[in-house]
């Protein structure tokens, strides 16, 4: 009887790369250490204020600005590795990242911790879609790259919460720098590792990398997101109003000139698949909804309850945990299922447990908002996982980069999206609360302008004073909270009912690549 097992050729080492899930690890490092990096500025933002004396002006800017070039580069950056090699980029990447990293914790005037913000979104840039586009190549077994998948999504929620941990323990005992420089020995790791372990791919056919377009994208991205964010903070205005006006003809020349171009930069036609281009829209409208609630809870938790920033960062870990456990088993799930039910069905969960938080109050006991932000994180970890899944498998492996970089891009705005329209409702809401009597004019106008600026404008008052106006600041920023958690259960629910539709009889790929 003739045996019926077969030797291993050549293909099958091709299919199954020896070491493969030590390199997912060593790419895990990179989303971990971007997502961390994503969170800890808003702890240190006041220690940073009160050490560089930054205008208000210049303080928007150094939040704002790194989001504002990784926006507009993500798919010039994703376009470039494709064509140069993606291990070259992400590792040329991380070792920017580290180095701008230093001149973000020891900058010694606003102007220098702007450039350093902006000069971190060009390195973190060739990250995201150098690491998605590595998993593509790396595992062409579509079980194996669902996994790997998963455990990279898992990795950016944990990185997410993990963030506000350690930046809230590093805040209590070292100076605002040292969230920053928690990036080296990762970065180190990273690159000495990662030179050993990770293959090299890219597109043999891509043609030459097309500046024209990379300015368009530049000038388009950060034009949107700046009208955006402008918009929310300032009202509709002339300054707006011409950024939106010169983001959007820079994003439809960007569009016409990549359906011209014999190698685009992005190739248009990757719309075109029903699945890929329904999978990037539950994205961004899905991110939309989430984004500004989480950005204002961390407030919420701090100036309305009274939680530390450690303290604080523990509390929203839930919604990491969450995601970690459903995103390793999302794949498995969506296969036996589909697609579809898997997404729908998360992004159904994440909308209701926003719903609840429309009970929110000012002592709401911690169960409640914990158990939200439990299934926040359930809901995410299938929905993201998954949709990441089917963005990848949609394209050719050698256009990974590109399409992964167009995933990120959909992530970034719809961040921006979130923050600047549920955020407009936070604090116009917010900005309405009735001063109690004898609170002096200024006082009460800086309280006006931010939670934050009521809990300084309340230690000047006598103590009676001081309890009415924040109890009234809080009170309404808590009414503005509940709003916004409504409007984004409203955004997240009516996803879910589109991506229902959209992602009509997609399946996962089966069969393995070679």
């Amino acid at each position: 009887m003739s045996s019926t097992i077969r030797p291993t050729t050549r293909a099958d080492e091709t299919v199954y790369r020896p070491g493969r899930w030590l390199a997912l690890a060593v790419l895990v490092l990179a989303v971990l250490l971007v997502a961390v990096d994503a969170t800890v500025l808003g702890l240190a933002t006041p220690f940073l204020s009160e050490d560089l004396e930054p205008t208000g002006n210049q303080l928007l800017w150094i939040g704002d600005v790194y989001s504002f070039v990784i926006a507009g580069l993500l798919v010039s950056m994703g376009s470039l590795g494709d064509r140069i090699g993606r291990k070259k980029l992400l590792l040329g990447g991380a070792v920017a990242f580290g180095a701008v990293s230093v001149l973000n914790a020891y900058a010694t005037s606003p102007e220098t911790m702007i450039l350093a913000r902006a000069l971190l979104g060009v390195a973190g840039a060739t990250l995201m879609p150098s690491t998605l586009a590595l998993i593509r190549n790396i595992f062409h077994d579509p079980r194996e790259r669902s996994l790997a998948i998963g455990i990279w999504g898992a990795m950016a929620s944990a990185g997410a919460a993990v963030g506000p941990v350690v930046g809230g323990f590093l805040l209590e005992h070292f100076w605002w720098g040292s969230v920053f420089l928690i990036n080296l020995p990762v970065m180190a790791v990273l690159v000495l590792v990662g030179v050993k372990l990770l293959p090299e791919s890219k597109n043999a056919v891509a043609g030459p990398w097309d500046l024209a377009s990379v300015a368009l994208s530049l000038i388009g991205m950060v034009g949107v997101v700046y009208a955006i964010k402008e918009a929310a903070s300032h009202g509709p205005g002339l300054g707006a109003g011409a950024a939106a006006l010169i983001g959007i003809a820079a994003l439809y020349g960007f569009v016409r000139r990549q359906l011209t171009l014999p190698a685009p930069l992005l190739d248009m036609r990757l719309f075109r698949h029903r699945g890929f281009s329904a999978a990037v829209l539950a994205d961004l409208l899905t991110i939309l909804g989430l984004s500004g609630l989480v950005f204002f809870l961390s407030q919420f938790l701090q100036l309305v309850q009274g939680r530390q920033p450690f303290e604080a960062g523990l509390a929203e870990l839930p919604a990491a945990i969450g995601a970690v456990a459903t995103g390793l088993v999302a794949g498995t799930v969506a296969r036996r299922y589909s697609v579809r039910a898997v997404v729908a069905g998360g992004l159904a969960a994440v909308g209701l447990a926003l719903a609840t938080l429309t009970l929110l109050g000012r002592s709401t006991g911690y169960p409640l908002l914990g158990a939200a932000l439990l299934v926040v994180g359930i809901g995410a970890g299938f929905s993201f996982t998954v949709t990441a899944d089917v963005i990848l498998s949609s394209v050719p492996k050698e256009q990974a980069g590109a399409a992964s970089a167009v995933s990120e891009t959909a992530y970034e705005l719809g961040a921006a999206l979130g923050i600047a329209l549920l955020g407009s409702i936070v604090t116009g809401v917010y900005r309405g609360f009735a001063t109690p009597a004898g609170v002096p004019a200024d006082t009460a106008s800086a309280a006006h302008e931010s939670l934050g600026g009521a809990v300084e404008a309340a230690a000047g008052l006598p103590h009676g004073q001081a309890t009415a106006l924040l109890g009234a600041a809080q009170e309404a920023f808590v009414d503005g909270l509940r709003l916004a958690a409504g409007v984004g259960a409203a955004v997240l629910l009516a996803t879910a009912v589109a991506a229902w539709f959209l992602l009509r009889g997609q399946r996962l790929a089966e069969d393995v690549e070679h």
